[in-house]
């Protein structure tokens, strides 16, 4: 990309905690923050958020009437958003966009309202508007009292990482100056899980073994979270890291949720993203490497496509905090930053490190949706 864009913040809130410090302390460790809760009438492995960071929805909650009914997707993205904002040093005098996604949007509300349909053939008035996918981005606008564009979508798994594309699109085609970009989930409920099982996909243990090409079943296990980064267009003092390219692509449909068996889709965008790169210079590849089989080996086959024989080093965060769909893009950008930022590289415990490099200043992000819609991203220092 020939203008430099900057990630000048990147905030989240997830199992992880959501400072910067407590996140990077987690990643250090090589335990899982999957455990087996009770969702619904059964124990499931999923990855949820602390007790802490729950009593900082209760209050978000009790801090406004207007946020007392909103779903946890809308709650996550709005604490998330807060201290994006913070730390990229933004104001109210500030014109920015937001484009925040999210691949189920307000989950837990719908359920909620649908069954109380079904129970009283009655629905309360603010079911509508506090469940449709838009809600995020609108109150987070409203939170932030924004003056700029906002837009939602779903792009299912690979939601984030398209938010972050549209906005480049907006800042390079002069339309912004600032942009902030993100996704936010909060899927765990047992409808949600069910049609996971439907698929499956799903863990029958607190073990999800992704990045493991030898596993012998699918551990999917999904996670809840939200993470947000702020955009600047140019060079900036405070620059976390550079967006150096952007890619794109969907695999033409052979299954309604799988993608090609060598990830036609992840080869065209990791190409596109890196036109202007030399290859030997991508340190690590964060991979989407959802805990399937199919999903990653078929991401694997098409780095190796792409890369040959010296791959860059391979990691994900899947295995410590489960899936998080529309978020999972996003919270792979913080740990590609922070795995720059700390020099060190952060690898899944059960699979073995290949051709280590002793500097990290260009991190892939790959990230793809149920149908094929794969995204990457290129970072550098």
């Amino acid at each position: 990309m020939n203008n430099k864009i900057a990630i000048t913040s990147i905030s989240s809130f997830s199992p992880l905690g959501n400072q910067s410090e407590l996140i990077w302390a987690e990643y250090l460790k090589s335990t899982s923050l999957i455990s087996e809760q009770k969702i619904g009438n059964h124990l499931i492995p999923v990855a949820t958020i602390s007790e802490e960071l729950k009593k900082m929805v209760l209050q978000l909650k009790k801090s406004d009437s207007k946020y007392k009914n909103l779903d946890d997707s809308v709650l996550y993205g709005i604490l998330a958003s807060r201290e994006a904002v913070k730390k990229a040093g933004w104001n109210e005098n500030d014109i920015f966009g937001i484009n925040i996604g999210s691949s189920r949007g307000a989950t837990s509300l719908f359920e909620k309202h649908h069954q109380e349909f079904l129970e009283t053939g009655k629905t309360p008035t603010l079911a509508s508007p506090t469940s449709t996918l838009g809600n995020i981005s609108s109150w987070v606008a409203h939170d932030l009292k924004s003056q700029g564009p906002e837009i939602s979508h779903s792009i299912t798994c690979s939601t984030a990482l398209h938010s972050l594309l549209n906005g480049v699109a907006w800042l390079k085609a002069g339309m912004a100056d600032k942009f902030l970009v993100g996704g936010s989930e909060a899927p765990l409920t047992a409808f949600t899980i069910a049609q996971m099982h439907a698929l499956k996909i799903y863990a029958k243990t607190n073990d999800c073994r992704a990045l493991d090409l030898q596993k012998t079943k699918n551990t999917m296990i999904l996670g809840e979270g939200a993470a947000m980064a702020c955009l600047e267009m140019g060079e900036t003092h405070n620059a976390l890291a550079y967006i150096e390219g952007i890619g794109y692509a969907t695999d033409i449909l052979e299954h309604s949720i799988s993608i090609s068996t060598e990830a036609d889709c992840f080869q065209k965008c990791m190409k596109m993203a890196l036109q202007n790169t030399n290859l030997e210079e991508v340190d690590a590849i964060v991979m989407h490497a959802p805990g399937t089989i199919k999903g990653d080996l078929s991401e694997y086959k098409a780095i190796q496509k792409i890369f040959g024989h010296v791959l860059p080093m391979l990691t994900t965060n899947k295995w410590k905090i489960g899936h998080t769909f529309g978020s999972s893009g996003m919270l792979s950008v913080e740990l590609a930053i922070l795995m720059m930022q700390h020099n060190q590289f952060i690898g899944v415990p059960f699979v073995e490190t290949k051709n280590e490099k002793k500097s990290i200043k260009k991190v892939m992000v790959n990230a793809v949706g149920f149908g094929g819609n794969a995204v990457s991203v290129l970072l550098s220092l």
